[in-house]
């Protein structure tokens, strides 16, 4: 398994990380659960990505069991806050002093866990001053209850005032997390750019767009059972995907593939590794054996040979942009 540091830290992941959204606690069983998290680790995957809101708590629950009788040394456990996790009440989701420190206490317990190696704020707060959310990070760093602090789909502005606060605080703003594929390559339209400016590495979500770049779905062909398409909690995320004229130019990707070497999915998460600032790429896994072939990625040099293939077959169906409020706070002061 390839390390890499996260942003210009001195903590060290693995390339590939074990995610559970949707996958712990619901999708799957278990015991299944627990099957993925030894394969990951007995290849070499150490590093492991949860939030607060998966399952309600439950995703978090099923990795703290996962990983009891594991070294807590060896591993790196990154987690996130803002969600609701089992209530609406007034301070029961956003980035305030108080919804921060409640989160973090809670899933440290679910977890089975003294510390968090990496914290990160699930979306940005419109609601809450943004100096009231770093502090309340720094004072958790300064307990020794997280390490590291990230985020997660926050815009390039909001980045950087980050970063600055960070600064000043002297804590370890790290990493931003974001959905990154061959499809959405949103991050590249000056995400990217703050990152790199401020010593943040890329954690992506979504590598292979719902497994949609894996080819499993074909135009014109309903989703097959037990398929995330086909379940109703995982298709509705699953909608801007499910298009026959695009199913039909993600086929294209195939030859692609196989002039690589390699399987789809494989091809799709070589690129994400090969692409600047990305540390980590995020993989979920509803069997063991899905793991063991996304490793495939680690033996599959992309050139630039390949990446003008990859443009060429997905085209105008590459998405660069995205509406400017689409991950505005849905929380609104009374």
């Amino acid at each position: 398994m390839e390390t890499r540091y996260l942003g210009n830290s001195g903590l060290k992941i693995s390339s590939l990380i074990l995610g559970n959204w949707l996958t712990h606690g619901a999708q799957i069983e278990d015991k299944t659960a627990e099957k993925t998290v030894r394969t990951a680790l007995e290849n070499g995957i150490f590093t492991f990505d949860t939030a607060d809101v998966y399952a309600n708590g439950a995703a978090e629950k099923v990795l703290g069991r996962a990983l009891r009788d594991v070294d807590r040394q060896d591993l790196v456990l990154m987690s996130k806050v803002y969600w609701p996790v089992k209530g609406f009440g007034p301070n029961d989701a956003g980035l305030s002093r108080k919804h921060i420190f409640e989160s973090c206490h809670n899933s440290l317990k679910r977890l089975r866990t003294d510390y968090l190696d990496v914290y990160q704020a699930h979306r940005f707060d419109y609601e809450t001053p943004l100096e009231e959310t770093m502090l309340a990070f720094a004072d958790l760093v300064r307990a020794g209850k997280i390490l590291y602090v990230g985020v997660s789909e926050w815009y390039p502005d909001q980045i950087r005032d980050a970063a600055h606060l960070a600064r000043e605080l002297k804590i370890p703003l790290i990493s931003n997390q974001a959905e990154y594929s061959l499809l959405w390559r949103v991050v590249e339209d000056g995400v990217v750019e703050a990152c790199e400016h401020n010593g943040m590495g890329h954690l992506c979500f979504s590598p292979l767009a719902q497994g949609v770049l894996t080819g499993k779905y074909r135009p014109g062909e309903t989703p097959k059972e037990k398929t995330r398409a086909a379940s109703k909690v995982g298709g509705k995320f699953m909608h801007r995907w499910m298009q026959d004229d695009l199913l039909a130019a993600v086929q294209g990707l195939r030859r692609v593939a196989e002039e690589a070497g390699c399987r789809m999915n494989q091809l799709a998460l070589a690129w994400l590794l090969a692409r600047p600032n990305v540390s980590g790429v995020i993989i979920g896994a509803s069997k063991a054996s899905q793991i063991e072939d996304n490793l495939g990625a680690l033996d599959v040099t992309i050139d630039d040979h390949l990446n003008a293939l990859i443009d060429d077959v997905l085209g105008d169906f590459v998405v660069h942009t995205q509406p400017d409020d689409c991950h505005k706070s849905p929380l609104k002061r009374p």
